[in-house]
């Protein structure tokens, strides 16, 4: 909404204590609105002649969806089997399906993206078969950009497969872990057989029964841990210039991040 302004040359009495007045009260002329740019976008910008290169632009969500970006989580899971070809090899666990993601992605099939600095709860299902005749046993444990966690490591035995029927067991756990922003955790797993998989079973009947993914992986923003460079500072405005300003913030997807502003300066 906008309020009277006055001419260069000045103004009557009346108008001059009409605007006065508004300004007291907190009706002012220098407040807009912007929605966050999506596909992706890490920038967004702000059109507005009354901007200025020294203008400090102050931020607040307007929208649920604009506001839930304090809560950064990813869903992911996959459709396709996932097999080994050495019992000495370590492998990763990987994603073809994105579920919901708003502040966690997945890069290289593997990698769980942190879009925010902060510790985060990774949790997981996997759904193990074993079409060996013998107990094999399964190793699971996480790394972070392409490391090792400490004591992050859980061993499984599958059951042996059994009139036809392939042993099946489901793993499954969560770990904290701390992730600074654009680092990314991955799901290792290793077996003593090739025998042992990764399996993505289709819609079952009698009764009739969802699809199983071969991996469910869920990873949830739990705390700041004191990072300077975290949500509550997302999105921020990075730039301004005469007539426009900069906000910079993680890469968008959704619609609908509605902002509005005040310019201040």
């Amino acid at each position: 909404m906008n309020f009277r302004v006055l001419p260069y040359q000045g103004g009557s009495p009346r108008e001059i204590s009409e605007v006065v007045n508004n300004i007291m009260n907190g009706k002012t002329n220098n407040t807009g609105s912007v929605t966050i740019a999506t596909g992706g976008a890490t920038t967004t910008t702000i059109t507005d002649a009354r901007i200025g290169g020294d203008s400090v632009v102050i931020l607040v969500p307007t929208s649920q969806t604009a506001a839930s970006q304090e809560f950064p989580y990813g869903s992911f899971s996959s459709t396709a089997d996932q097999t080994i070809a050495s019992t000495t090899t370590a492998y990763a666990m990987t994603y073809n399906t994105t579920d919901f993601s708003d502040g966690v992605s997945v890069s290289n099939n593997s990698r769980l993206v942190a879009g925010f600095s902060g510790i985060y709860n990774l949790q997981f299902s996997a759904q193990l078969l074993n079409a060996n005749v013998q107990i094999q046993d399964a190793s699971i444990w996480f790394r972070k950009n392409g490391t090792d966690i400490a004591n992050s490591n859980s061993q499984f035995s599958v059951p042996n497969s059994h009139g036809g029927v392939d042993g099946a067991l489901i793993a499954a756990l969560n770990l904290y872990v701390d992730l600074q922003k654009d680092q990314y955790v991955e799901i290792m797993w290793s077996a003593t057989s090739t025998d042992v998989s990764l399996q993505a079973i289709p819609t079952q009947s009698s009764p009739t029964r969802p699809a199983t993914p071969s991996v469910i992986a869920t990873m949830c923003y739990v705390s700041t841990n004191g990072y300077t460079s975290n949500i509550y500072f997302d999105p921020y405005v990075s730039a301004t210039t005469n007539g426009s300003a900069t906000i910079s913030h993680a890469p968008n997807t959704i619609a609908g991040k509605t902002l509005d502003y005040v310019i201040v300066g």
